[in-house]
């Protein structure tokens, strides 16, 4: 198939008459782990003329169950989507997780799969993952069901780095503590941002370092700080950066943080652009100067520090 199908919910699922390798999961992040259980449905349905797609969720269970402390996630429905969709895969089902939902019985969990997808042919998940009314369901009983069903069940380890299980959390955990590269490296691409240009008050233009301001306003925050950015549009291409992220408490304390990107070379990026801005390293915590004399000989550091990184980064 040449478009990715996205369907809102099983029951609009149409799909065609081919054996159907499904990925299931909430793939917060569409980490490492992640991607080796979509691969293997991928790689299953170009065997056998099939097509391979995911069924994930929104909102997250937590924000259902308990949504007073919700997990706050790593990205949105449509970041999601963008990175699946680099994956191979021929659809998507988001299906919304409500308490109805949550209350299928696990036993008859592979049966409402195949109501509403009769030609799926496999399923693949983490070999940890749960399923049905109060979690009850393993790998064991998945397996189980989908021999009555006809349905092929596939697990995949989780997969680890450095010794320890990648998961969403850990992940969640370096962001906040600005451990960028650490949370790349897991995630196996660039954690990114993606907002819409608009107008600021221009402080940064008033001391010789132009910003462009971004909309954006993530679950998970991460660390307040100075990192080395890629932007890019969809009219042009990358260009080198350096972004802050944080309350600005030296020149308009705020209270919600701003993303703001100053580019290393000029560009033609400007109010109401789509941007998307890939973090890649992070240089310093966020600082309150004494004198705005004292903040631009800062940032004029921090441009030279992204330089310097950019200069090493490519020759790697």
């Amino acid at each position: 198939m040449s478009a990715l199908l996205q369907f809102a919910g099983l029951e609009r699922a149409a799909l065609p008459a081919k054996p159907l390798h499904l990925a299931i999961g909430i793939f917060d992040g569409v980490h490492r782990g992640h991607q080796a259980v979509i691969d293997a449905a991928v790689r299953a349905a170009r065997q056998d003329g099939g097509l391979a797609g995911v069924l994930t969720f929104w909102p997250h269970p937590s924000a259902v169950f308990r949504p007073e402390n919700p997990t706050r996630l790593l990205m949105t429905p449509a970041m999601k989507r963008a990175v699946l969709g680099r994956l191979g895969l021929d659809f998507i089902i988001e299906q919304t997780f409500s308490r109805e939902f949550a209350a299928i019985e696990a036993r008859g969990f592979v049966a409402f799969l195949r109501r509403h997808l009769p030609h799926l042919a496999a399923v693949y998940v983490g070999e940890n993952w749960r399923f049905g009314r109060d979690r009850a369901g393993d790998i064991a009983l998945l397996r189980e069901e989908g021999r009555k069903a006809g349905v092929a069940v596939f697990s995949t380890p989780q997969s680890s780095d450095l010794g320890a299980v990648i998961s969403s959390s850990r992940i969640r955990n370096l962001l906040v503590a600005g451990a960028i590269a650490e949370a790349n490296a897991l995630l196996g691409y660039a954690y990114f941002a993606e907002g819409v240009v608009v107008p600021g008050r221009q402080l940064g233009r008033t001391i010789g370092f132009p910003t462009l301001n971004l909309a954006w306003e993530p679950e998970l925050k991460p660390a307040y700080g100075v990192y080395a950015v890629e932007v890019s549009s969809p009219r042009n291409q990358s260009l080198q950066g350096v972004a802050n992220y944080g309350l600005r408490p030296t020149v308009e304390q705020t209270t919600r943080p701003l993303l703001e990107v100053h580019l290393l070379e000029p560009s033609p990026l400007t109010y109401g652009d789509k941007l998307t801005v890939k973090w890649l390293h992070f240089l310093r915590p966020e600082s309150k100067f004494g004198s705005v004399e004292e903040l631009r000989a800062q940032i004029e550091k921090d441009r030279q520090d992204a330089r310097k990184f950019f200069q090493e980064w490519t020759v790697r």
